[in-house]
C-alpha cells in the first residue's frame, strides 16, 4: 500500500487542510514552503496519466477551493499549483496528488529551477507534439 493510501487509511498520521467525500488534502511534510498542501484522491491513481475525468475532475475542484481559500482568506497573494506524474518527471510518491504552493512576494521560495534555453527548433517540436484532430 502506498504512503497516500496509508494516510487516507489512518495509519500515517497527516495535517489535514480539508476532506470531502472524494478527496483529501494535508500539509507536505517536506515543509519547503509555508502552507504547502497536497491534494489527493481517495481513490487510488498512480498519477495524472491514468485518472478518469470525474476524478480528476473532483479533484481540481478541491484543488481551485483550496487555493481560494488561501488567497481569499489566509493573506497569501498567489499560488502555484503543480503537478509531476511519473518517476521521470521527478514524481516521488506513485498516488495521484496535486500540490499547492501559497505564496507572497518576498518569500524566497523557487519553484521553478529550470536551465538555460535548450535552442528548440519549435516547428520540429510541434509537429513531434501536435494532437491529431
Amino acid at each position: 500500500m502506498c504512503l497516500f493510501c496509508k494516510i487516507l487509511n489512518g495509519e500515517v498520521p497527516s495535517y489535514k487542510i480539508y476532506e470531502d467525500e472524494y478527496t483529501y488534502a494535508f500539509l507536505d511534510i517536506a515543509d519547503d514552503c509555508v502552507g504547502h498542501t497536497l491534494v489527493i484522491p481517495k481513490k487510488h491513481f498512480d498519477n495524472m496519466l491514468d485518472v478518469d475525468s470525474e476524478t480528476l475532475s473532483r479533484l481540481m475542484s478541491t484543488v481551485t477551493k483550496i487555493a481560494r481559500h488561501y488567497v481569499d482568506d489566509c493573506g497569501f497573494t498567489g499560488v502555484n499549483i503543480l503537478n509531476n506524474s511519473g518517476v521521470d518527471a521527478l514524481q516521488s510518491v506513485m498516488h495521484l496528488h496535486i500540490h499547492i504552493m501559497p505564496r507572497k512576494a518576498g518569500d524566497g521560495v523557487i519553484v521553478y529551477n529550470l536551465k538555460d534555453r535548450m535552442g528548440s527548433n519549435f516547428e520540429s517540436v510541434r509537429d513531434l507534439l501536435k494532437l491529431q484532430d
